[in-house]
């Protein structure tokens, strides 16, 4: 197992991605609006658009198989100190893969990381967890216990 990927470098790298693939449009805008010193960047793939195919499996062990496909937009730009961001997202909008890629790149810089996590990271993880916590109270409310009655008659 390669030691480079369990860093916490890279593990708070991954944790990065994935909330800015579930960023909202508008938290990816904001936070770059925000941003003092905005780096010149090139874009060096997309963004573009495209298919993937979505596996399913059914139950813990079940094999997979093939669900069906979905849209998802990515993109990949350098930043002005050579750092490389990644950015990919279900459906097609290519300006919140680019956001997000430039994000990923500016994460991976000390002079903004605090930024990207305070301005940005954190913010997504709470409301997160705040639909989370509103969807378990929704399904809550219609949880049904079921009992059983005993006659007396055995």
């Amino acid at each position: 197992m390669n030691k480079a990927l369990n860093s916490p470098h890279e593990t708070g790298r991954k944790r990065g991605l994935d909330l800015l693939a579930r960023a909202t449009r508008p938290e990816l805008e904001a936070a770059w609006q925000a941003l003092a010193d905005r780096p010149g960047h090139e874009l060096l793939r997309g963004p573009e658009t495209g298919l993937v195919m979505v596996r399913g499996r059914i139950g813990g062990g079940g094999a997979p198989f093939n669900l069906g496909e979905t849209t998802v937009s990515r993109a990949t730009v350098r930043v002005a100190d050579g750092t490389v961001g990644h950015g990919y997202r279900l459906g097609t909008d290519r300006r919140a893969a680019e956001l997000a890629a430039l994000f990923d790149a500016l994460g991976q810089n000390e002079r903004h990381r605090d930024f990207v996590e305070t301005s940005l990271l954190a913010p997504i993880e709470q409301r997160q967890a705040a639909d989370a916590a509103r969807r378990e109270n929704e399904t809550a409310a219609t949880k049904v216990d079921f009992f059983t009655m005993v006659r007396g008659e055995d």
